[in-house]
């Protein structure tokens, strides 16, 4: 701002001020201060510390170290037996060894019907909805991550207009001091621009607290030890305007969404089980086999022979109804549960969306012509107060005004920020940067 129309002595008080301003903000970089972080690198640290997020995903190791389990054959039994042991004499002889033999034999169980194979890809099928779960519960973190970065540029745009308007204000306090000697204001309406300060100082103490709080929660979702003083982020704190139609965010939301797809998933997993549960009725045969060793009978050919059995049970009364019925019921289940997941999704799109229209149709107005209104009613006043041609009052009501259309600017593209980010998180992906 340029007061070229004041007196000399008080140009020489606005830039003496000015001139402060400039020296403190344009002061070095502490050597301990870091390099302000853009989201993307906010993003990629927060996805290789969050605790909760590396929890999740032992979730899906955990989910395919099942699937070993799920194709593993069954154990063979191996037996034996050892039988024609002499347990009292015999003619009066003792050979307790004479007649024994021994029949060591082993068994295996066969699994038909392609059981190993089903329970291997229900197991697989598993893992997908655990890896689709495991995206879900990154896509709503990465949200609270975004929220919480919106919310610390939003806090420094806030501390910034805050710093602005007090150093404007100390302006005009320089002005009205060198109005006062000059004797053209009286000392009560110099004391009452003075005590106005205090609400500055406050609101800017106010916006450094709400900064400070912005940045803890971003550091504790990224799990980053930075002190707050050392940290900080950069990017735009801007409205672009521009929004694609209702129809393109619902599609990638379709394509994209990873509940949707843990829901689809569930579907194939239960068709999957009941294809499992009718191979279960199904029946298993047990093949054994022995050999037998100094075997006590009449036949001298018979001191070593071979055997070989099958086993089949007979699946009379189990023929694992229950989990047939049960599976079948499921794969209803799973449908329903997907429609419900769709309309929840068509729902999330069309509320986030709704949110982003209004936030834009708010500011482009703010844009257009309330920025530069409040603007130019607050330089005129000003001007025309230190002119003697606008009253006190009417001076401290234009800085309100300038003020609070400034915080609600600010505001409003904190909550179009929010409201992009509640719509990615609604489309499953960044669809609004």
């Amino acid at each position: 701002m340029k007061f070229s129309w004041i007196r000399p002595r008080i140009v020489l008080a606005v830039l003496a001020v000015s001139s402060a301003a400039f020296a403190q903000t344009s002061a070095p970089t502490p050597a301990g201060a870091r390099r302000a972080l853009t989201w993307q690198q906010v993003k990629a640290r927060f996805e290789a510390s969050n605790p909760a997020l590396k929890a999740d995903a032992d979730n899906v190791d955990e989910a395919r170290a099942e699937e070993i389990t799920a194709y593993l054959r069954p154990n063979p039994q191996l037996n034996a037996t050892v039988d024609g042991t002499q347990i009292a004499p015999h003619n009066g002889v003792w050979q307790p060894l004479a007649g024994t033999f021994v029949v060591p034999g082993i068994s295996y169980l066969h699994e038909r019907d392609h059981k190993r194979e089903l329970r291997l890809k229900s197991a697989q099928e598993g893992t997908q909805i655990t890896e689709s779960q495991h995206e879900d519960l990154k896509r709503n973190l990465e949200f609270a991550l975004r929220s919480a970065f919106v919310q610390t540029l939003e806090a420094k745009d806030v501390v910034q207009l805050a710093q602005e308007d007090l150093a404007y204000y100390d302006n005009i306090i320089a002005i009205s001091q060198a109005r006062f000697k000059a004797g053209d204001i009286a000392s009560i309406d110099l004391d009452r621009i003075e005590l106005q300060r205090v609400q500055y100082e406050a609101e800017l103490q106010t916006a450094l607290v709400n900064l400070r709080t912005a940045k803890i929660q971003l550091l504790q979702l990224m799990n980053d030890p930075t002190p707050v003083a050392q940290f900080n982020v950069t990017g735009p704190f801007d409205c672009s305007g521009a929004l694609q139609p209702l129809a393109y965010f619902r599609q990638v939301a379709l394509v994209n969404r990873p509940d949707l797809q843990a829901a689809m998933q569930a579907i194939q997993q239960s068709k999957t089980n009941h294809k499992l549960a009718i191979a279960n009725g199904s029946t298993d045969p047990t093949f054994g086999t022995w050999y037998t060793w100094n075997a006590s009978t009449n036949n001298p050919n018979g001191d070593q022979t071979l055997g070989f059995s099958v086993s089949v049970p007979l699946r009379i009364f189990d023929r694992n109804q229950g989990e047939k019925q049960r599976t079948q019921i499921d794969i209803d289940r799973s449908l329903q549960a997907s429609e419900a997941v769709r309309a929840q999704v068509f729902s999330d799109v069309d509320t986030a969306y709704a949110q982003v229209e209004s936030d834009i149709a708010l500011l482009r107005p703010y844009k257009a012509q309330y920025n530069a209104q409040a603007l130019r009613v607050r330089d005129t006043v000003t001007y025309s107060y230190e002119h003697g041609g606008a009253s006190l009052m009417d001076f401290l009501n234009a800085q309100s005004d300038y003020r609070q259309v400034q915080l609600a600017y600010a505001q409003l593209i904190g909550d179009y920020l929010t409201a992009a980010a509640q719509l990615n998180l609604a489309a499953g992906r960044e669809v609004i940067q």
